[in-house]
């Protein structure tokens, strides 16, 4: 089942240092809603670990992340999969381009398209869109509360 989910963040911070965010094992983890971990394997390679609930649905994803297209500091392709067991996998990619909003903030806007299966995907496309709509609402806002310079 496909998912696509878009939409963007200003964040009251210089590119430089969004970029640096997007790039930062420490902040992402935070930020991915239900992450237990998250290790850099390579300068552009990260295994994670994420739990998550979907409707009555309980999954531990064990993944792997990818990021490609790399145009410092205005763009990337992250890519992942994550296996869940029993729950089913999730694999997926998102392109994040920051755009300067003056010389002290950044707009970020993303694409993501998901591909869920198993058990997962019979839950419904509507429920599994409204999650992860929420979950990336979620993850942008609390990466846009860690990076910006409030």
């Amino acid at each position: 089942m496909a998912v696509d989910v878009s939409g963007e963040e200003r964040i009251e911070a210089p590119v430089d240092k969004v970029w640096a965010g997007l790039n930062d094992p420490e902040i992402l983890k935070e930020c991915i809603p239900g992450c237990e971990s998250l290790e850099k394997t390579s300068d552009t390679e990260l295994a994670a670990v994420v739990s998550l609930k979907i409707g009555p649905i309980k999954a531990r994803f064990n993944g792997a992340v990818e990021l490609t297209n790399l145009n410092p500091p205005h763009s990337y392709t992250i890519q992942g999969e994550g296996k869940g067991g029993i729950a089913g996998f999730a694999k997926g990619g998102a392109d994040v381009t920051l755009t300067e909003d003056g010389p002290d903030a950044t707009i970020l806007a993303y694409t993501a398209k998901a591909d869920v299966g198993g058990k997962m995907a019979q839950l419904g496309s509507r429920l599994i869109q409204s999650t992860s709509k929420k979950l990336a609402a979620q993850f942008f806002s609390d990466f846009n509360d860690k990076v910006s310079a409030k």
